[in-house]
């Protein structure tokens, strides 16, 4: 079994807490379950596929984590209450929700179908609100919690994968709305916008892809790409008690890659329409549009 880092945090901070996690069968969502399990949180882990949850259940279990899993497609809004209602049954309370679910593939805008941005759009924005509409309907309403929801770093766009990058950052402005509507129920609403992280999810790519995704390190000041566990570290962050005035927020997990340069190269061209003026130096003129 893959080792796991200490956490950085004290041992039984969540003790007697519970936590929903979305996507928690692999990658970020199951280094978060980690991170919170070791501190003494019962998890509950939903995902599409039975195999990574199950795997993954038994991963936590060996570490002497309470953990269990439910099976739900975030896009199925039944789905989604019956995995809120499983955590409740299981538990009797939900103390954390952690929006990790989500899906895209590499594309160009001009070749993206319309199956597939709804696809997108359905998991990433409208799944996050599902479940945070019924954690807040069915427990958090009335006892208060906290939500992370793990978004990306869109912030200048989202070039190659407009999907994900509209949806996440939809995700985003929906986080500062229920920040502000649900702050009188003693909820705290926020956002992890990691950058290139390297995970569970590499081998998915396609070979020339992969290329792609590892040279990508040469864009962010770190000069690395960024692991799951920091990721979680952040998430687990904005759970604690020390984050208990931050809400509405968007921690940026990304090696100041998000401040530097664009993975996204455009090619020279003369095609940009200009009003007024004079050829500037290195142009070879203007349509005059």
């Amino acid at each position: 079994m893959e080792s796991k880092p200490l956490s950085i945090y004290r041992d039984g901070l969540f003790d007697g807490r519970m936590a929903l996690i979305t996507g928690g069968g692999s990658g970020i969502g199951k280094a978060i379950a980690f991170e919170l399990g070791r501190l003494g949180c019962s998890v509950v882990l939903a995902a599409r596929k039975a195999e990574r949850l199950e795997s993954a259940v038994t991963e936590l279990s060996a570490a002497g984590i309470t953990a269990r899993s439910i099976v739900c497609n975030i896009r199925d809004e039944e789905q989604v209450a019956a995995a809120v209602a499983f955590t409740l049954e299981a538990f009797g309370r939900l103390d954390f929700l952690v929006n990790n679910a989500g899906g895209q593939f590499p594309s160009p805008a001009a070749h993206i179908r319309t199956k597939g941005w709804n696809a997108v759009l359905e998991t990433n924005l409208t799944g996050t609100f599902f479940l945070c509409r019924e954690a807040h309907n069915a427990w958090m309403g009335e006892h208060g919690g906290a939500i992370v929801n793990i978004i990306a770093d869109m912030h200048r766009g989202f070039p190659g994968m407009a999907h994900t990058g509209a949806a996440r950052a939809g995700v985003d402005n929906l986080t500062k709305s229920l920040a502000v509507e649900w702050a009188h129920c003693g909820i705290r609403v926020n956002a992890v916008a990691p950058g290139i992280i390297f995970g569970s999810g590499y081998d998915n790519y396609a070979p020339h892809f992969q290329q792609v995704f590892l040279a990508m390190a040469d864009n962010i000041p770190a000069r690395r790409l960024g692991t799951e566990e920091e990721v979680a570290c952040a998430a687990v962050f904005l759970l604690t008690p020390g984050a208990a005035y931050i809400s509405g927020d968007t921690l940026r997990v990304d090696g100041a890659g998000s401040l530097w340069r664009t993975h996204w190269e455009v090619p020279p061209h003369d095609a940009f329409p200009r009003y007024g003026g004079q050829p500037l130096p290195g142009e070879s003129g203007g349509s005059g549009e």
